[in-house]
């Protein structure tokens, strides 16, 4: 198969292009130059890098490489989207014509653009379907009967708060809503909630957006996780099973054994 793929940050764009060279697959980058891993430019066959904002190079790239369909690996942090953006023409145009500018109004009026020149989004896990989290309890410790109390009462928050695209996390203590994720990212969430529970224990609850696709924002976690996860007292993380991505799982899960860390994934979404 012959695309593009659009790399932010993090671990997430590079097994994707590890995992589609195995497959055989061809292959451009697109990568955004405040984001993306530099890792990308010696890993791919070819890569272009593009400032973010710079919507018409990115269609342009994209025509003379021949490319009808591409995948977005990667966040893009969202307080960067806001101060560091330097909007071309073709963006600036999509900026005014948004409702609101949040991340789904962003991206989905970019998708639209991109459709309208003949350019489809893909799922953009479709080459790490392996590492999406399972149902169940992945670690070997389960959480203890207050800690899936916690998990419970911050699944009905977080789906709550989906809808309004205010972050995909929430910090609980003892069925409290301490922290909720907003665009500092969710180490800076956990941070910001252990200054408020005297030491208490925490549960990290991270959920999906209310969408039936994945081409966007997939909730993520990795090895950075857990070393937040020990310094504020975060002894439980429940991600949604088949909609979050666990990068470098084995290890990941290695190191939650270590720190005494339950992991659970979450079936049906809870209303």
């Amino acid at each position: 198969m012959r695309y593009g793929l659009i790399a932010g940050n993090g671990r997430f764009p590079l097994l994707a292009l590890e995992s589609a060279q195995k497959l055989g697959h061809d292959v451009t980058v697109i990568a955004i130059q405040e984001e993306a891993p530099r890792e990308v430019e010696a890993m791919a066959p070819r890569c272009h890098w593009i400032s973010l904002g710079q919507l018409g190079k990115l269609i342009e790239i994209l025509k003379q490489e021949g490319i009808s369909e591409v995948v977005m690996c990667g966040q893009v942090k969202h307080a960067r989207i806001f101060s560091s953006i330097r909007p071309d023409w073709r963006l600036a145009k999509l900026l005014a014509s948004l409702p609101w500018k949040n991340t789904d109004g962003l991206i989905g009026g970019v998708i639209q653009v991109l459709e309208d020149e003949g350019i489809h989004l893909r799922d953009s896990t479709s080459l790490l379907k392996p590492l999406l989290a399972s149902e169940g309890v992945m670690t070997e410790r389960k959480p203890a009967k207050d800690e899936a109390r916690d998990v419970d009462y911050g699944r009905r928050v977080a789906n709550a708060l989906a809808g309004f695209d205010v972050g995909q996390s929430v910090a609980i203590c003892e069925r409290a809503c301490v922290a909720v994720e907003a665009m500092e990212g969710t180490d800076a969430m956990l941070r910001r909630a252990a200054s408020l529970v005297n030491g208490r224990r925490m549960a990290l609850v991270k959920v999906a957006r209310r969408r039936e696709h994945l081409l966007f924002d997939v909730p993520v976690v990795g090895l950075d996780t857990i070393p937040v996860m020990r310094e504020t007292g975060t002894t439980v993380l429940a991600v949604e099973a088949g909609r979050t991505l666990m990068l470098d799982r084995d290890r990941l899960l290695e190191a939650a054994n270590e720190a005494g860390i339950a992991i659970v994934g979450q079936g049906e979404n809870v209303a």
